[in-house]
């Protein structure tokens, strides 16, 4: 069982984030994963300025978006943001992408709900060839290029790994067949997540993927008074998906005692999860110690 950690990204202090993120890679966790909400209350840093500045903080943990909304993005914006992410962090990026669904505000980034799957699948192809090829012509529905190159390359080839958000079953056999891997939602429960799997490992037996990946994003919080840590994250889930109206988030968190923390996370392994990405929503620092010393032990 293998654990990154969600990297502090609200309204944050550059000096705490650096001592966070230094103190993560000595911690032994695999990666520093952001994620991107655009538009909201919640006072969220965005995440391709947040993982250059964590590169700079780091050497070795790698550096993650969980998930970039594609179909609101240029696709060759990103695709370059994300070389010259690879290539400054020597190589350590690794990319989600999700459609967002037909609910997100399009007209705000000169985007349209229709043809939703084509726009977000012709973005990614788009953004693998600038990614790998010399020199790119492209005459697709929404994106048009001749003979256009982007340099440099990514320092990982042929190019950073490709995570896929996913709900509904169409998409995480679109995350089989197109991606690299797949990461259950931190607001999907971990019964969600069982199903999931079973579609994905489906897929990667039909389409002969057995190198695919798979894992999940979990809300956290570690508290002796389990009360209190029900409070807090319910509070804090919130106002992070407040625009969403989906109600009582606290189902799909683990919080409680480190005791109750391991067996809420020993479900989501037991489901399938090669990594899970451990998400404290408050006292960031205070969380990944115990996190460290009293859950992941027990988990090994």
């Amino acid at each position: 069982m293998r654990f990154a950690i969600a990297t502090p990204q609200f309204a944050v202090d550059p000096a705490q984030v650096r001592r966070f993120l230094v103190r993560a890679e000595e911690l032994g966790f695999i990666g520093a994963w952001t994620q991107e909400q655009i538009l909201g209350t919640k006072p969220v840093i965005s995440p391709i300025e947040l993982m250059a500045y964590a590169a700079a903080c780091t050497e070795r943990i790698r550096l993650g978006c969980a998930v970039f909304v594609t179909p609101l993005r240029n696709p060759v914006h990103l695709a370059k943001s994300v070389i010259s992410l690879d290539q400054l962090s020597g190589g350590r990026i690794d990319v989600g992408v999700g459609t967002g669904g037909k609910f997100r505000p399009f007209t705000a980034f000169d985007s349209g709900a229709e043809h939703l799957v084509t726009r977000f699948t012709e973005g990614l192809d788009l953004m693998k060839r600038l990614w790998t090829e010399p020199s790119v012509t492209f005459d697709g529905r929404f994106w048009q290029l001749k003979d256009a190159a982007m340099e440099p390359k990514p320092v990982q080839r042929p190019h950073p790994p490709v995570w896929f958000g996913a709900n509904h079953p169409k998409a995480v056999r679109r995350a089989v067949r197109l991606g690299d891997g797949f990461i259950g939602a931190g607001s999907s429960t971990t019964a969600r997540f069982v199903d999931q799997v079973t579609i994905a490992r489906e897929a990667m037996a039909e389409l002969g993927r057995p190198d695919f990946k798979i894992a999940k994003r979990v809300y956290l919080a570690v508290d002796d008074n389990a009360d209190r840590a029900k409070a807090r994250i319910g509070e804090a889930l919130g106002q992070l998906y407040s625009g969403f109206d989906l109600g009582d988030m606290t189902s799909v968190a683990v919080y409680g005692s480190p005791d109750d923390v391991v067996r809420g996370l020993r479900e989501v392994r037991d489901a399938g999860a090669e990594w899970i990405l451990l998400n404290p929503m408050f006292d960031e620092h205070e969380q990944m110690e115990r996190l460290a010393a009293e859950v992941i032990p027990q988990l090994a």
